[in-house]
Protein backbone atom coordinates (compact mmCIF):
# COMPACT_ATOMS: atom_id res chain seq x y z
CA UNK A 1 0.00 0.00 0.00
CA UNK A 2 1.17 3.89 -0.92
CA UNK A 3 2.12 5.95 1.59
CA UNK A 4 -0.23 8.96 1.82
CA UNK A 5 -0.08 12.59 0.24
CA UNK A 6 -1.42 14.68 3.34
CA UNK A 7 -1.32 17.16 0.82
CA UNK A 8 -3.23 15.81 -2.05
CA UNK A 9 -5.62 14.15 0.46
CA UNK A 10 -6.26 17.76 1.78
CA UNK A 11 -6.96 18.98 -1.40
CA UNK A 12 -9.61 15.99 -2.40
CA UNK A 13 -11.25 16.98 1.56
CA UNK A 14 -10.99 20.52 0.30
CA UNK A 15 -12.60 19.80 -3.39
CA UNK A 16 -15.20 17.78 -2.09
CA UNK A 17 -16.10 20.08 0.32
CA UNK A 18 -16.37 23.20 -1.36
CA UNK A 19 -18.94 20.84 -3.85
CA UNK A 20 -20.72 19.88 -1.01
CA UNK A 21 -21.19 23.33 0.96
CA UNK A 22 -21.64 25.13 -2.59
CA UNK A 23 -25.35 22.32 -2.82
CA UNK A 24 -26.12 22.36 0.79
CA UNK A 25 -24.67 25.04 2.66
CA UNK A 26 -22.90 24.91 5.94
CA UNK A 27 -25.86 23.38 7.60
CA UNK A 28 -26.97 21.28 5.12
CA UNK A 29 -23.25 19.94 4.29
CA UNK A 30 -22.45 16.66 5.74
CA UNK A 31 -18.88 15.64 7.08
CA UNK A 32 -19.75 12.34 5.92
CA UNK A 33 -20.54 12.86 2.44
CA UNK A 34 -17.18 15.12 2.00
CA UNK A 35 -15.34 11.98 3.35
CA UNK A 36 -17.03 9.69 0.61
CA UNK A 37 -16.79 12.03 -2.19
CA UNK A 38 -13.04 12.68 -1.30
CA UNK A 39 -12.03 8.99 -0.75
CA UNK A 40 -11.26 9.16 3.03
CA UNK A 41 -12.95 9.07 6.16
CA UNK A 42 -14.47 11.41 9.01
CA UNK A 43 -11.44 11.54 10.97
CA UNK A 44 -8.86 12.49 8.29
CA UNK A 45 -11.03 15.93 7.85
CA UNK A 46 -10.86 16.56 11.60
CA UNK A 47 -7.57 15.89 11.26
CA UNK A 48 -6.89 18.46 8.83
CA UNK A 49 -9.40 20.57 9.26
CA UNK A 50 -10.85 20.66 12.91
CA UNK A 51 -14.19 20.83 12.15
CA UNK A 52 -16.88 21.75 10.12
CA UNK A 53 -16.66 25.19 10.66
CA UNK A 54 -13.01 25.49 9.66
CA UNK A 55 -13.63 23.15 6.43
CA UNK A 56 -16.19 25.19 5.35
CA UNK A 57 -14.00 28.60 6.23
CA UNK A 58 -11.48 26.57 4.20
CA UNK A 59 -13.60 25.94 1.22
CA UNK A 60 -14.75 29.32 1.36
CA UNK A 61 -11.39 30.79 1.12
CA UNK A 62 -10.42 28.31 -1.83
CA UNK A 63 -13.47 29.80 -3.87
CA UNK A 64 -12.62 33.75 -3.23
CA UNK A 65 -9.12 32.94 -3.71
CA UNK A 66 -9.08 30.66 -6.91
CA UNK A 67 -11.48 33.39 -8.87
CA UNK A 68 -9.20 36.24 -7.79
CA UNK A 69 -6.67 34.48 -9.04
CA UNK A 70 -8.27 33.35 -12.27
CA UNK A 71 -10.08 37.22 -12.94
CA UNK A 72 -7.85 39.37 -11.37
CA UNK A 73 -9.66 42.81 -11.52
CA UNK A 74 -8.63 45.18 -14.77
CA UNK A 75 -8.36 48.64 -13.28
CA UNK A 76 -8.06 49.72 -17.18
CA UNK A 77 -10.88 48.19 -18.24
CA UNK A 78 -13.76 47.90 -15.53
CA UNK A 79 -16.60 47.03 -17.77
CA UNK A 80 -14.44 44.15 -19.13
CA UNK A 81 -14.00 42.59 -16.33
CA UNK A 82 -17.53 42.39 -15.13
CA UNK A 83 -17.86 40.36 -18.13
CA UNK A 84 -14.72 38.22 -17.58
CA UNK A 85 -16.71 38.10 -14.03
CA UNK A 86 -19.77 36.80 -15.42
CA UNK A 87 -18.47 34.12 -17.69
CA UNK A 88 -16.56 32.86 -14.15
CA UNK A 89 -19.72 32.08 -12.83
CA UNK A 90 -21.12 30.49 -15.78
CA UNK A 91 -18.07 28.30 -15.83
CA UNK A 92 -17.55 27.83 -12.02
CA UNK A 93 -21.19 28.11 -10.30
CA UNK A 94 -19.60 26.73 -6.79
CA UNK A 95 -17.46 30.08 -5.97
CA UNK A 96 -21.12 32.50 -5.92
CA UNK A 97 -23.11 29.44 -4.30
CA UNK A 98 -21.04 29.19 -1.47
CA UNK A 99 -20.41 32.82 -0.98
CA UNK A 100 -24.28 33.19 -0.81
CA UNK A 101 -24.39 30.44 1.77
CA UNK A 102 -21.41 32.08 3.89
CA UNK A 103 -23.63 35.23 3.72
CA UNK A 104 -26.79 33.86 4.62
CA UNK A 105 -25.30 30.91 7.35
CA UNK A 106 -21.81 32.28 8.38
CA UNK A 107 -21.58 35.94 7.79
CA UNK A 108 -18.81 36.65 9.84
CA UNK A 109 -17.02 34.00 7.36
CA UNK A 110 -17.94 35.95 5.04
CA UNK A 111 -17.19 39.20 6.46
CA UNK A 112 -13.66 38.42 7.67
CA UNK A 113 -11.25 40.99 5.53
CA UNK A 114 -9.27 38.27 3.69
CA UNK A 115 -6.02 39.21 1.13
CA UNK A 116 -7.62 38.79 -2.17
CA UNK A 117 -10.63 41.61 -1.45
CA UNK A 118 -7.73 44.27 -0.04
CA UNK A 119 -5.81 43.43 -3.39
CA UNK A 120 -9.11 44.01 -5.49
CA UNK A 121 -9.36 47.69 -3.76
CA UNK A 122 -5.82 48.50 -3.97
CA UNK A 123 -6.20 48.01 -7.70
CA UNK A 124 -9.37 49.68 -8.45
CA UNK A 125 -8.35 52.53 -6.28
CA UNK A 126 -6.87 54.18 -9.36
CA UNK A 127 -10.30 54.28 -11.16
CA UNK A 128 -12.42 55.63 -8.35
CA UNK A 129 -14.97 58.27 -9.74
CA UNK A 130 -16.28 60.58 -7.12
CA UNK A 131 -18.33 59.63 -5.36
CA UNK A 132 -17.29 56.32 -5.24
CA UNK A 133 -15.06 54.09 -3.42
CA UNK A 134 -12.88 51.72 -4.52
CA UNK A 135 -15.19 49.33 -2.54
CA UNK A 136 -18.54 50.85 -4.01
CA UNK A 137 -17.01 50.13 -7.44
CA UNK A 138 -16.14 46.69 -6.25
CA UNK A 139 -19.72 46.04 -4.97
CA UNK A 140 -21.83 47.32 -7.72
CA UNK A 141 -19.56 45.72 -10.25
CA UNK A 142 -20.13 42.37 -8.18
CA UNK A 143 -23.62 42.85 -7.77
CA UNK A 144 -24.09 43.35 -12.17
CA UNK A 145 -22.21 40.43 -12.97
CA UNK A 146 -23.73 38.04 -11.17
CA UNK A 147 -27.13 39.55 -11.83
CA UNK A 148 -28.37 36.86 -14.02
CA UNK A 149 -27.23 34.17 -11.54
CA UNK A 150 -29.05 35.54 -8.70
CA UNK A 151 -32.38 36.40 -10.28
CA UNK A 152 -35.10 33.71 -10.73
CA UNK A 153 -35.62 31.85 -13.54
CA UNK A 154 -39.32 32.89 -14.07
CA UNK A 155 -38.09 36.36 -14.36
CA UNK A 156 -35.16 35.29 -17.27
CA UNK A 157 -38.13 33.29 -18.92
CA UNK A 158 -40.33 35.74 -18.62
CA UNK A 159 -40.24 37.36 -22.16
CA UNK A 160 -40.95 34.02 -23.64
CA UNK A 161 -36.63 33.45 -23.78
CA UNK A 162 -34.54 30.64 -22.73
CA UNK A 163 -32.28 31.63 -20.56
CA UNK A 164 -29.82 29.15 -21.45
CA UNK A 165 -30.06 29.79 -24.83
CA UNK A 166 -26.25 30.60 -26.24
CA UNK A 167 -27.44 33.87 -27.78
CA UNK A 168 -29.86 35.24 -24.89
CA UNK A 169 -26.48 34.42 -22.64
CA UNK A 170 -24.21 35.97 -24.65
CA UNK A 171 -26.52 39.20 -24.84
CA UNK A 172 -26.99 39.44 -20.98
CA UNK A 173 -22.82 39.12 -20.81
CA UNK A 174 -22.93 42.43 -22.99
CA UNK A 175 -25.57 43.89 -21.21
CA UNK A 176 -23.04 43.45 -17.85
CA UNK A 177 -20.22 45.15 -19.61
CA UNK A 178 -22.77 47.94 -20.80
CA UNK A 179 -24.32 48.73 -17.28
CA UNK A 180 -21.07 48.75 -15.77
CA UNK A 181 -19.74 51.18 -19.16
CA UNK A 182 -22.60 53.31 -18.27
CA UNK A 183 -21.99 53.37 -14.51
CA UNK A 184 -18.43 54.35 -14.67
CA UNK A 185 -19.20 56.67 -17.25
CA UNK A 186 -21.81 58.51 -15.54
CA UNK A 187 -19.53 59.18 -12.77
CA UNK A 188 -16.92 60.80 -14.72
CA UNK A 189 -14.86 57.74 -14.95
CA UNK A 190 -13.75 57.50 -18.65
Amino acid sequence: MPPRDAETTKARILGAALSEFAGHGHAGGRIERIAKAAGTNVRMIYAYYGGKDQLFDAALTKAITSMAAAVPPRPDDLAAWAGDLFDYHRREPTTLRITMWAQLERPRSASEPMDSYLAKTTAVSAAESAPLTAVDLLVLIYAVAQAWYLSPVGLLRSDGRDPEDPARVAAHREAVVTAVTRMLNAGGNG
